[in-house]
């Protein structure tokens, strides 16, 4: 696996441990956002509106592997310009257009702050290792592990992109009631956009089979996980006639 023997293994490891705090903090209790923000009230302190909040906060993990790159002008092989594009895509979409169309609750001004530093760290974290130290060779388009790993990422975006779509379209612009979310893979699980881009970083992570790729997946998983589980167990209790057949976040598992 790349990136081992170098200072990218210890930031790795150390995004790894992070991952591991959010899962059992939120074990018990969700984040205070969206579905959550009322039942922390207290501890908000300064709202920022949505919109405001989820573009500043996606923004470094756009921007920073971005300028890396140029400093570096370091994508200099197929698989290392596609695998620029896939990271990078993804932020695009999550900065530009999510963060445009959403019409969730105002985020607390203390969450924005520790995502930003986040997204700078690991947005920096990954664009060093794929440009500064990963050996990648020409071919590495044509790796079975790029080409797999590929389609699992777009295959993941594919699902969060269209819950946020199903998501959005659930209410309209003057509705505060929650529905009961329905199409696609909502079918099957309540956290259908969790489950997307936890997809989508397990995907990548084969990709660019390096170890701050598989220590972001990890991550992801661990923070964003617990909250389907919370989603889920909201609608079972706001929705009486919730689908009892519907899982948190693994269809027919979990």
């Amino acid at each position: 696996m790349q990136c081992t023997q170098n200072p990218d293994f210890f930031f790795s490891i150390l995004l790894f441990f992070v991952g591991l705090l959010f899962l059992f903090k939120q074990l018990t209790e969700p984040a205070g956002y969206g579905k959550h923000v009322q039942r922390k009230a207290i501890q908000l302190g300064v709202l920022v509106p949505a919109k405001y909040g989820w573009f500043i906060q996606e923004l470094p993990s756009f921007l920073v592997p971005l300028l890396v790159t140029l400093y570096n002008q370091g994508c200099d092989t197929v698989g290392r310009q596609m695998l620029f594009f896939m990271f990078c895509g993804h932020y695009f979409q999550r900065t530009f257009i999510f963060s445009s169309l959403t019409r969730g609750s105002p985020l607390p001004l203390r969450i924005v702050l520790l995502a930003v530093v986040f997204c700078t760290y690991n947005g920096f974290l990954q664009s060093h290792c794929m440009i500064y130290v990963a050996a990648y060779p020409h071919d590495w388009y044509k790796d079975i592990r790029f080409t797999s790993g590929a389609i699992v990422f777009f295959l993941g975006m594919g699902i969060n992109v269209h819950s946020d779509y199903i998501l959005r379209k659930l209410r309209k612009p003057s509705e505060v009631t929650y529905k009961i979310p329905q199409g696609g893979m909502f079918n099957y699980v309540s956290g259908a956009n969790f489950l997307g881009e936890i997809v989508e970083w397990f995907g990548y992570a084969v990709a660019t089979w390096s170890l701050p790729a598989f220590a972001f997946a990890l991550f992801t998983l661990c923070s964003i996980g617990p909250r389907a589980y919370h989603h889920h167990r909201f609608y079972h209790q706001e929705f009486k006639d919730y689908p009892k057949e519907r899982r948190a976040l693994i269809p027919f598992i979990f």
